[in-house]
């Protein structure tokens, strides 16, 4: 009899990335139990997140499974080689020194459960691929029981591990806080919130645009579709005027008037006390134009009657 699949997820950072394993050997499993998986990477132990009740598209080649629930003996050895990964990541980059391998930098070293994978995670300065053949074989030697990797990372992973004070003044950074993925973040993101574009305001501390311009971003995309564009004519209690700026969260339109007229240059409207100044002047040209059905009778549109060609 083949076993349907009972998909579960699993994080093996407490904020990290949740994984997707079939847990069809272990249905009576429960969120918050420790289990032992198999990853492209070997075997690794986290912990079950949530369990799936609806089941997801199967990934290419399937779910990996969740082999075991993890041991006591199994949560001691993890503790034991994590409390080993400061000595590796030290003598890693002590060595990259020596081989004088510039723009590298060796941001952490990560064993799994049981120290039969040493993976060392590192950043570059730029783009170009950097060959590390000779740190590899140099760290192979130094830790011939472990499987040992070599395995780059973007400046947004940096940070999240490196943790530290945000650029907003918060004491912890989001990335290291709660944030499990990182989602694309664009300048047209900080435009439609009216955030100034100088790199200091928009940039974190990882030199990339700060994962918190998208927080908000849907909720002014929103809120902008209700408000006119810039330099749109409106009409306002005190006449017409050009929109000059508009406070999207609030509502609130500023609008420049031509002339001062005793009236400030200036002044701020809610949303609802503005009309378009185009659809006034459509409905004003549509109710001036002659009206085709005078001839038959019957007509109250208060138009003029058609003339005759």
């Amino acid at each position: 009899m083949v076993m349907q699949p009972f998909i579960v997820g699993v994080r093996f950072n407490p904020i990290g990335k949740i994984y997707q394993f079939d847990s069809a050997a272990l249905r009576d499993i429960k969120v918050g139990e420790h289990v032992i998986v198999t990853t492209s990477r070997g075997k690794h132990l986290g912990e079950i997140i949530k369990i799936l009740k609806d089941k997801p598209p199967s990934p290419n080649g399937g779910w990996k499974p969740v082999e075991r629930r993890a041991t006591p003996r199994d949560l001691l050895l993890r503790e034991t080689w994590k409390a080993k990964q400061t000595e590796a990541m030290i003598e890693c980059r002590a060595r990259a020194a020596e081989l004088k391998l510039v723009g590298v930098k060796i941001v952490t070293a990560e064993y799994n459960y049981d120290g039969s994978r040493l993976t060392f995670l590192y950043s570059t300065e730029t783009d170009e691929k950097v060959n590390l053949k000779s740190l590899k074989k140099d760290m192979i030697q130094m830790y011939p029981k472990s499987q040992v990797a070599m395995r780059q990372i973007g400046p947004r992973d940096v940070a999240k591990i490196i943790g530290g004070m945000g650029a907003c003044g918060l004491e912890t950074r989001c990335c290291s806080q709660f944030l499990t993925e990182f989602s694309p973040i664009s300048i047209k993101m900080a435009k439609a919130q009216g955030i100034s574009l100088t790199p200091s305001e928009i940039t974190g501390m990882c030199g990339r645009l700060r994962c918190c311009l998208i927080y908000e971003y849907e909720q002014y995309v929103t809120a902008r579709k209700k408000l006119p564009k810039r330099n749109k004519r409106v009409l306002t209690p005190n006449g017409e005027g050009k929109v000059l700026d508009v406070a999207p969260m609030s509502g609130m339109v500023t609008v420049k008037f031509e002339g001062d007229g005793g009236r400030p240059l200036r002044q701020t409207f809610h949303r609802d006390e503005i009309q378009p100044w185009d659809e006034l002047e459509a409905l004003r040209r549509k109710s001036s134009e002659p009206c085709d059905r005078h001839d038959s009778g019957g007509c109250d549109c208060g138009k003029s009657k058609k003339k005759a060609s």
